[in-house]
């Protein structure tokens, strides 16, 4: 009993969430299954890309490395998995480009960050400028996809009230990213690999005095972690709008970033964190049809970014990042 009510208090916060959330959903809704239906659906959609960001700076940053590039490595494979799948007309070719590209861009990070020991901060701003730059560059108009990824029903589940249509109708990307929640988390609490990745994060000389390469491991989770992100820009091209437009990332990558440190580095609780940034997304569409704030559209615009703002001043503080992040290590 004392372990519940601890745990409670431990996760207060997230019930507050998880009430206001429902309660709101109802009233939006008027008490109708379809509406409420309809808004968990989309907010699954659009905490897609975020937990994807998200778990990209869970590889990099639970390794010691920050990465504020998510945003670039978002953009550059959402154009190169738009431009692979426009040229060839197969999608599955536009995913695999889109998380080469990620991946690639990873290593690069890689490159700047661990063997040449930059400033990680600017070398995340080198890789959102130099996205934001060449995809506006090579980016021309009048490609078009044979379509979008399509939606993929789980037999029997898909049937199911409220629950079948949220989770078990929706196209190929979201059900991968609900699998990597569970394989991450898994693999980072309950393999060698993830004790050797936390290892490298928190103390990297006692990591690399027992065998465990600090510079290999730093390398592999940030290649490993920009093909997520690379999957999350697949995800925004090619299954969320069917096409691609300068500076479609709108934003996601940084917002991936709060979702990660309100989700304290782990990735079930920056999947929940995603469900609550999604929700903000999704309630804009209610907002219209209910005629709230309609003089005023850049009001129900701004509630993502008013809410990544509440968590950062309000639980950054309590969250504890990897204790060597941000520190290039170098061997004694």
């Amino acid at each position: 009993m004392t372990t519940l009510a601890g745990r409670l208090v431990r996760y207060r916060w997230w019930l507050v969430v998880i009430i206001g959330i429902t309660a709101f959903t109802l009233f939006t809704g008027d008490f109708r299954l379809d509406p409420t239906t309809a808004i968990l659906a989309a907010t699954l959609r659009h905490s897609t890309p975020l937990v994807l960001g998200a778990m990209c700076g869970i590889l990099s940053e639970r390794s010691g490395v920050v990465n504020i590039g998510i945003e670039g490595q978002m953009l550059m494979s959402a154009f190169a998995g738009f431009m692979v799948a426009s040229g060839s007309q197969s999608l599955l070719m536009g995913v695999a480009a889109g998380i080469t590209v990620g991946a690639l861009m990873g290593a690069a990070l890689a490159g700047l960050s661990v063997t040449l020991k930059g400033d990680q901060i600017i070398a995340g701003t080198v890789l959102n400028i130099a996205a934001i730059g060449l995809t506006s560059f090579f980016f021309t108009q009048g490609r078009s996809l044979p379509g979008k990824t399509p939606i993929i029903r789980l037999g029997p589940l898909a049937d199911l009230p409220v629950i079948g249509k949220v989770f078990f109708i929706n196209p190929p990307i979201t059900y991968v990213s609900l699998l990597l929640v569970v394989a991450l988390w898994y693999a980072l609490f309950r393999t060698t690999w993830g004790l050797h990745t936390r290892a490298v994060g928190e103390h990297p000389s006692a990591a690399e005095t027992v065998g465990i390469s600090v510079v290999r491991m730093r390398y592999l989770n940030l290649i490993l972690g920009g093909a997520i992100a690379g999957l999350a820009g697949a995800y925004l091209s090619l299954e969320a709008v069917g096409s691609f437009e300068r500076g479609m990332t709108n934003g996601k990558g940084f917002v991936a970033l709060a979702v990660m440190i309100f989700g304290r580095w782990n990735p079930v609780g920056a999947w929940g964190a995603a469900l609550l940034f999604g929700y903000t997304n999704a309630i804009q569409t209610q907002f219209q049809f209910r005629g709230w704030f309609t003089d005023h559209p850049q009001f129900v615009g701004m509630l993502p970014f008013i809410v990544t703002i509440i968590v950062l001043a309000g639980f950054v503080g309590r969250a504890r990042p990897p204790a060597s992040l941000g520190q290039p290590y170098d061997r004694e």
